[in-house]
């Protein structure tokens, strides 16, 4: 069976199909959020406590990297095969080479709960894959337009950087690392114990999202919903040799392979919609949080996992 956290989503997704008047309060749904996204900034910073070192150097200028490559890898295939406009493969290689912090969500849990060995530096990754991503599809998109507009580079920039999530991740990764394990126990150990319950709250909201996002699904999107089903477990193999070829803990291949996988509903429409007004945020929402979000939930960290252990024997 499905781990007990995903069938949260599961049951938010079967509520949405059928029309119930389950919902979740907005406030509730922010504080989940704010709570989960606090909660995985501190586990990743209390793992670095005491740990961090210039071996991480190489690391980061890795994950950093595949930010860039991932958008200018699928922008041919949205363009040719796909058939999207200038605009709309910009908006796309923006959300799927960003990241889900949902999908890093429910991976960590996955893992923790087959005792894979994670390094502390994890949570790095959804900062690090974030930001290049998310540029480079804006940059693409103004070079295709040859677009005058110069000064929108520094409000993109701050509202990204600024961004609740990634004010909080990387907030929530000081203040683990400051502290660790022991100094801040009274606070960190309520936040840390409540982070499944948390997370299976959070799903039972994404699938009343991913539920009604799916209404608006028509024959004309089919090449859409194709490459949001055929290209996460594509994407998850530049995640996945680079974490083999620096060394990290299996638990840390799964989730870096989980994240290129992944595409993001969070950050990355609040940038594109900001730069890009002429894409359609609707139809990406339809891909990322509609299709490749629950692909990832329900079969893609599983399937990741086993192209980690057929590679490495």
């Amino acid at each position: 069976m499905p781990d007990i956290i995903v069938m949260f989503f599961l049951l938010g997704l079967v509520a949405g199909a059928l029309k119930s008047d389950l919902t979740i309060p907005k406030a509730a749904y922010d504080i989940l959020s704010l709570l989960l996204m606090l909660t995985i900034g501190l586990k990743g910073g209390m793992a670095l406590y005491g740990n961090i070192e210039w071996r991480l150097l190489p690391e980061v200028l890795v994950v950093v990297a595949l930010g860039f490559a991932l958008p200018m890898l699928i922008l041919p295939i949205l363009r040719k095969l796909v058939g999207l406009s200038i605009a709309d493969a910009a908006s796309f290689a923006a959300h799927y080479g960003s990241v889900s912090a949902g999908t890093f969500a429910v991976a960590w849990a996955w893992v923790e709960t087959r005792g894979l060995a994670l390094d502390g530096q994890v949570t790095l990754y959804l900062v690090l894959l974030e930001l290049p991503a998310i540029l480079t599809g804006l940059w693409y998109y103004r070079r295709k337009t040859k677009s005058a507009d110069t000064g929108a580079a520094a409000p993109l920039w701050q509202e990204t950087l600024t961004n609740r999530s990634v004010v909080l991740l990387v907030g929530g990764v000081v203040i683990g690392a400051l502290y660790g394990p022991d100094q801040g126990s009274s606070v960190t150990n309520v936040l840390t114990g409540a982070f499944s319950v948390v997370l299976s709250l959070f799903l039972l909201e994404m699938g009343l999202v991913a539920a009604e996002t799916l209404r608006g699904l028509k024959l004309k999107h089919w090449r859409v919903v194709a490459f949001a089903l055929v290209m996460p477990p594509i994407l998850a193999v530049p995640g996945l040799v680079a974490g083999l070829a620096l060394g990290l803990a299996p638990g840390s291949v799964v989730i870096l392979a989980s994240l290129t996988a992944s595409a993001s509903y969070i950050a990355a429409p609040v940038a594109v919609r900001h730069a890009i007004p002429e894409a359609d945020i609707g139809l990406t929402m339809l891909a990322s949080l509609g299709v490749t979000f629950p692909f990832n939930v329900l079969v893609g960290i599983g399937l990741y996992h086993g192209y980690m252990v057929a590679l490495t024997g």
